[in-house]
């Protein structure tokens, strides 16, 4: 994640972080992307059934029932040992997670054990009833799915009436005194708009929204040519950048992030450095301290099923199962080549990639969404063909 309101509009400084030690466990929720140990933030898609038939879905969702899904019994084991192992959040996703009629058992057993839950959901079906439910069992953070106003949102998602629903959903999270916030992936037939999205920002008075960059997989992996052109990125970003600058200035403090394209940092920087040259330094500091792309390290997917993968995106690649083993123990056994690859990937980056092997903000990106150069390249160490950062930004000349 990189944070837009964080570091362009100074509400976090590098001594913020730095006061915590950069302990994971001791760190608030909104620093903990600036974390030293990067125990892994886990999101457990604990159903594939979902209410809703979203084009861009990762996990091919469907409103029928499934047959594989773990136990509530296997989902306390899994928690016990993330507890043990570290990890800071869980993440319940599906499918639509709300679908799943233990959700509330298992996030509250969670909470118990000293994790942070959220929820990933579409909305829908937040009634007041369930609102008062999630906010009883201690949830962090709701995040509500809109990709687009009303028209948008409900043809994306393949369901009339969507767009309505989900935002009753998040007014009723609102009105139990839950934070709850938004999360809109951007491609080429929504981008328009997000001028839209910050002005609903504003009039429902939500402090938090999430924008990601498309990443190729799932169904999304059919989506390639939906993606925004990398000139339409960044002035996408651009936009981005000025309306979160627009909300602070007149008081509103959203936290406004992206998500899933980690050039949007080096971005933010550069630009900073032209606009106020010493806030640009302390903003390359928190960036070194993030260190990008933390998929397989500080960043885990467990299915429904129990398979684990490096991350929500990667469903073709599976570590291990955790009926079969513990997920510490997936998670720091290298002995499987990709694991190993994702943990220390800079030396394979170099021998396989062009720009990512020339950067010199390799160190503060991370080289970037691997899944995405595989779907693409058919090469996991080639680029990362969404960053839209020129040769010149990266480092070396243009007619190189």
């Amino acid at each position: 994640m990189i944070g837009i309101s964080k570091l362009y509009c100074r509400t976090v400084e590098p001594s913020d972080a730095l006061r915590y030690g950069r302990d994971s466990k001791k760190l608030p929720s909104h620093l903990l992307q600036f974390s030293k140990d990067k125990k892994p933030v886990v999101v457990w898609n604990i159903t594939q059934r979902c209410n809703l038939r979203c084009a861009h879905c990762y996990a091919h969702s469907k409103d029928i029932e499934y047959k594989n899904e773990l136990s509530t019994e296997q989902g306390k084991e899994l928690i016990d040992d993330l507890a043990e192992f570290g990890s800071p959040v869980i993440l319940f996703s599906g499918g639509e997670p709300l679908m799943r009629k233990d959700l509330p058992e298992l996030a509250a057993y969670a909470t118990s054990k000293g994790i942070r839950a959220v929820i990933s959901t579409n909305g829908t079906m937040i009634t007041e009833k369930v609102a008062q439910k999630l906010k009883d069992i201690g949830l962090s953070y709701v995040g509500i799915s809109l990709d687009g106003m009303r028209e948008t949102n409900d043809k994306f998602r393949g369901i009339e009436g969507s767009f309505d629903k989900a935002l009753e959903g998040l007014r009723n999270c609102q009105k139990v005194g839950i934070k709850v916030g938004l999360r809109f992936t951007i491609n080429r037939h929504n981008v328009h708009d997000i001028p839209a999205i910050f002005d609903l920002l504003e009039e429902e008075n939500i402090p938090r929204i999430c924008f990601y960059h498309l990443v190729y997989a799932g169904r999304g992996s059919e989506m390639v040519d939906e993606d925004l052109s990398l000139e339409r990125s960044r002035k996408a970003v651009d936009l981005l950048i000025d309306r979160t600058r627009a909300l602070h200035e007149k008081g509103k403090m959203v936290e406004v992030l992206t998500v899933d394209n980690h050039c949007d940092g080096p971005y933010i920087y550069l630009r900073l450095l032209k606009e106020d040259p010493e806030r640009a330094a302390e903003v390359l500091e928190l960036l070194e301290m993030n260190r990008g792309n933390s998929t397989g390290i500080g960043f885990g997917c467990i299915s429904w099923d129990g398979s684990v993968h490096p991350d929500q995106f990667w469903r073709h690649y599976t570590f291990g199962n955790v009926t079969e083993r513990k997920f510490s123990e997936i998670w720091t056994d290298t002995s499987d080549k990709l694991m190993a690859g994702l943990k220390d990937r800079k030396p394979l980056i170099q021998a396989n990639a062009d720009r990512c092997a020339k950067c010199k903000w390799f160190d503060v990106c991370n080289g970037n969404f691997r899944v995405r150069a595989e779907a693409v390249f058919g090469n996991v160490w080639a680029d990362d063909p969404a960053c839209y950062l020129t040769k010149e930004e990266i480092g070396y000349p243009e007619d190189d």
